[in-house]
């Protein structure tokens, strides 16, 4: 077989991303015929079809979902080459950092704290869902991923885990919730309208948990799965939010919200993820440290 010509690999990936030779060809600034004789120089070289047309689609066979895992991996380790050497010689002077959309903001001030003010660092943050962000670190897009989710791990995404921190949770509202909060945890539970975080999310399956074990059926006057969104609804009076204090850290500073009751046995752990690599961004040491590490689950909080 001939030597593996990069060039029509970069070819196949893009058509097998855009389904056609004209999309490829668009995306790619070349010709479509230019596209389809590297494409069939590939196949000759690997001795297999890649494509099956459907259509006006091309759609890949065994052997192209095959070449695609194996293209990916090679340009994933180019990107790694890339990057690394355009380090040599000095620092690093960005880290990359994905924080899942409805992370608490006052969490990821105090991660970045070690790099703000620095005039040699650049800090640049993305946000979104754990799979696109886990996809994200696994391309090399990212250093590191900030969640309050731990990740499944299999041999295929050898996740590290670190956790950072673990907060308690509280119930949280306005003073007009005082005089209620002073008649017991109980009598709040089941009086109060409820701001809770969505069934989906484990605080929520915790503090589900805890209201059965009591005997209580809470008053629900809303529901998010964004810790902002928690924030503001208990700020507008809503109702009194299930949150960690660390969350709404100005609010009870200022006076406009108050800790009611801390709720026993509720805790949200916040995590960083990131996967080996043989050189790993400097920087990560200044807000990482020497915090545990495991490879499956959480280390002990710092």
């Amino acid at each position: 077989m001939a030597t593996l010509n990069l060039h029509h690999l970069r070819l196949f990936r893009a058509v097998a991303r855009e389904g056609t030779l004209t999309a490829a060809a668009r995306a790619l600034n070349i010709s479509q015929s230019a596209v389809s004789t590297q494409i069939k120089a590939l196949e000759t070289d690997l001795g297999h079809d890649l494509f099956e047309r459907r259509g006006r689609n091309l759609v890949l066979t065994e052997a192209g979902r095959i070449a695609l895992d194996y293209a990916e991996q090679i340009f994933r380790a180019s990107e790694q080459l890339t990057a690394t050497f355009r380090a040599v010689g000095g620092q690093r002077k960005v880290l990359r950092i994905g924080a899942l959309a409805t992370l608490s903001r006052n969490f990821q001030m105090g991660f970045l704290a070690p790099l703000l003010g620095r005039d040699d660092v650049e800090v640049v943050l993305r946000s979104g869902t754990q799979a696109a962000l886990l996809r994200a670190l696994e391309a090399l897009r990212i250093d590191v991923l900030l969640t309050n989710q731990v990740p499944a791990r299999d041999a295929a995404s050898p996740y590290l885990v670190r956790r950072l921190a673990e907060q308690p949770v509280s119930l949280v509202g306005s003073r007009t919730r005082l005089a209620l909060a002073a008649q017991g945890l109980p009598m709040l539970l089941s009086r109060a309208p409820l701001i809770l975080p969505t069934p989906e999310t484990a605080l929520r399956a915790g503090f589900d948990a805890l209201v059965e074990s009591l005997g209580i059926v809470p008053r629900i006057a809303a529901e998010a799965d964004d810790m902002a969104m928690l924030r503001l609804l208990a700020r507008s009076d809503a109702g009194v939010a299930v949150i960690p204090p660390i969350v709404v850290r100005d609010e009870l500073a200022n006076g406009t919200l108050y800790e009611l009751a801390q709720l026993p046995g509720l805790t949200e752990e916040f995590h960083a993820v990131t996967t080996p690599r043989t050189f790993p961004n400097p920087l990560l040491r200044d807000v990482l440290g020497t915090t545990g590490e495991t490879s499956g689950g959480p280390a002990p909080a710092p």
